[in-house]
């Protein structure tokens, strides 16, 4: 085999496309930042250790950021449809030239993690044997697979990025990876996901026996940074921050408050993005430095004193970089900064008289469009509710989604913000109603809803797939009935809530006609979806949970499809099972304590009251599947 070294770019290699800031650059590492680290991770050599590797692969990245301005490679990003664009091709190539380099020397000794050792979860029996054959290949081999099965690259750009990055026989480093016959779908596993990590303990006994060493240097350190802090110009406390760990260059800009990116009111007009970043700064507190500042110092390091929140799923870390500044300025009885990373959004409250009781909310928000960055919640004070909106919003309004014929009750924006309106989330008592915002801009009228965080979530009626908003007559009262469900859904990190009306039941006796109605939660972090299969009888002020579950695909895009069941008692004292499918269900079968079957989406079969059956349906396509639990 030829010789794989890494060298310097070839001058072939080094064509530049556009010129990237160092705010893109910065943007698209935050953006991409897991796909990356994964990427520096496949590439990195396993013979140092799982542990050592993963913090090796986060070091690379987030190392990764150029001083200044740099040509971005004049080779695509990513694969049509997924570009991440000249920003991200620019950190991956960063990232690959030093993953190669490490990979061929020794590591850096830090960053450290004492006492602990981090590693991602086990995969199955074919991770560990990919992680076996990649471990046998040179780093630009494993370069190659990782870029043509994470990036999915064609060869062509594959070469492309291998020459930028310094291998200078990118050709035997394709024809090594060639080796593996694995088809990619292994490289998304989480065996290979550094940010999703096990903690363990390291050897004890070996540090009992150096913290007795520790001590003595940790007291001389002591002292000397005792004397670097008095008078200077140190960090020093800001607010209801902890105290600085360290005196990190990159640390400190972040927390400059005239770092902080700004964007022009009128940006959003002709970005063509509709998201958090074309948000301009807007609130009457926007030039006071003081608050800025100790918003950006609380997100680095909060104290032990101030309320921190984060939706699930979202990193709680600061900011790798200057933020950009959506809000400041006081609301009620609080001064409130909001700020946005590119990832996430971050909310900074205190008191108008000092900074005890501070508070920390952070929500991600990554992939949002106008649906997902409309609002925000400004405070929440009394069971009320203000928001920030988007400033495409042209008009906002409050309805109750209990009353469906009721019309929306109208609100005047002040600077994009709205007056106090009661919120939904946390209300005592039974639920009588459910206020959501109503936003309209130049493209429609869309309903969101507060779920206890920093987000709302925004809400969808129709079939999966198909879904379109709540604004007309039929999905209004589609909702009614199920608006109170919406309290299951609280603070699990809800981007989306759809409600699917699936079947309408005869019952039995000619009392009417029950309606069948999925709603499905979807997350921002993917996973961790929630199911409710809700059933409504003629008359009924609220739909009844017949089952529900979690992270299933069931009444969502991937599987249209849904099957569920409920024992309902006549009103003559006869108890039935009934059960409904999707309007594509040939047949539905029920065994255990009732047994039965019909043609058809739907099944009504006499039952004992307390009995327990289990269903399954078959498709028009052949296919089988089991009702909702």
């Amino acid at each position: 085999m030829q010789s794989q070294d890494v060298g310097p770019p070839s001058p072939a290699s080094s064509a530049a496309g556009p010129v990237v800031d160092v705010e893109q650059a910065e943007a698209a590492l935050v953006e991409h930042y897991p796909r990356l680290v994964r990427l520096a991770y496949l590439v990195l050599p396993s013979g140092r250790g799982r542990s050592r590797r993963v913090l090796t692969a986060h070091a690379l990245v987030q190392r990764a950021l150029p001083r200044g301005r740099a040509p971005a490679p004049s080779i695509p990003a990513q694969q049509a449809g997924r570009d991440g664009g000249p920003g991200y091709a620019l950190i991956r190539l960063q990232v690959l030239r030093t993953a190669l380099r490490r990979g061929a020397g020794l590591p850096p000794p830090l960053p450290q993690v004492w006492g602990l050792k981090l590693f991602p979860r086990s995969g199955g029996a074919d991770e560990l044997a990919l992680d076996q054959r990649l471990s046998a290949l040179s780093g630009p081999a494993r370069a190659a697979h990782a870029l043509r099965g994470l990036e999915r690259l064609p060869d062509g750009d594959v070469r492309e990025v291998l020459r930028a990055a310094g291998v200078a026989d990118v050709d035997a480093a394709l024809e090594e990876a060639d080796r593996i016959p694995d088809p990619y779908r292994l490289l998304g596993s989480p065996e290979f996901d550094p940010c999703v990590l096990q903690v363990r303990p390291t050897d004890l006994l070996r540090r009992r026996r150096r913290l007795k060493a520790a001590l003595v240097a940790g007291a001389a350190l002591a002292v000397c940074g005792t004397l670097l802090g008095l008078p200077g110009d140190g960090w020093g406390p800001d607010g209801a921050a902890a105290p600085p760990y360290a005196r990190n260059p990159a640390a400190q800009a972040a927390l400059d408050p005239g770092k902080l990116t700004r964007v022009s009111p009128t940006a959003w007009r002709t970005s063509a993005r509709t998201d958090f970043s074309v948000w301009p700064a807007r609130g009457d507190r926007t030039g006071d430095r003081a608050l800025l500042r100790r918003a950006l110092a609380v997100w680095a390091r909060p104290g032990k004193d101030v309320q921190v929140s984060a939706t699930p799923g979202t990193p709680s870390g600061g900011p790798a970089g200057p933020p950009r500044l959506l809000y400041a300025g006081t609301v009620d009885t609080a001064r409130v900064v909001v700020l946005y990373d590119g990832l996430r959004v971050a909310r900074y409250a205190e008191p108008k008289d000092g900074t005890r009781g501070a508070a920390l909310d952070l929500a991600r928000v990554d992939g949002a469009g106008r649906a997902g960055a409309g609002a925000v919640v400004l405070s929440r004070a009394d069971g009320n509710v203000r928001y920030l909106t988007a400033p495409w919003v042209r008009g906002a309004g409050e309805r109750d989604l209990r009353r469906p014929g009721s019309a929306a009750r109208g609100l005047a924006l002040t600077g994009g913000v709205t007056p106090p309106l009661a919120g939904p989330a946390g209300r005592p008592g039974p639920c009588a109603s459910w206020n959501v915002l109503e936003l309209t801009d130049g493209t429609g009228t869309r309903l969101v809803t507060d779920l206890g965080e920093l987000v709302p979530a925004h809400l969808t009626a129709g079939r999966p797939g198909r879904t379109h908003e709540v604004s007309g007559a039929g999905a209004l009262r589609t909702w009614a009935p199920y608006a109170c469900s919406l309290g299951a859904m609280r603070s699990a990190g809800v981007r989306s809530v759809n409600a699917w009306a699936f079947a309408g039941q005869p019952l039995p006796g000619g009392s009417g006609e029950a309606a069948w109605v999925c709603t499905r939660a979807e997350t921002w972090r993917g996973g961790g979806s929630r199911v409710l299969a809700q059933f409504h009888t003629p008359g009924g002020r609220f739909g009844v949970v017949a089952a529900k579950a979690e992270d299933v695909p069931a009444c969502g895009e991937r599987e249209p499809r849904v099957l569920a069941g409920v024992l309902w008692k006549s009103g003559t004292g006869d108890w039935y099972l009934l059960a409904a499918g999707s309007r594509d269900t040939a047949s539905i079968r029920a065994t255990g304590g009732v047994e039965g079957s019909a043609r058809g989406h739907l099944l009504a079969l006499r039952a004992e009251a307390g009995a327990r059956a289990d269903l399954e349906a078959g498709l028009e396509d052949g296919r089988s599947i089991g009702g909702l639990r």
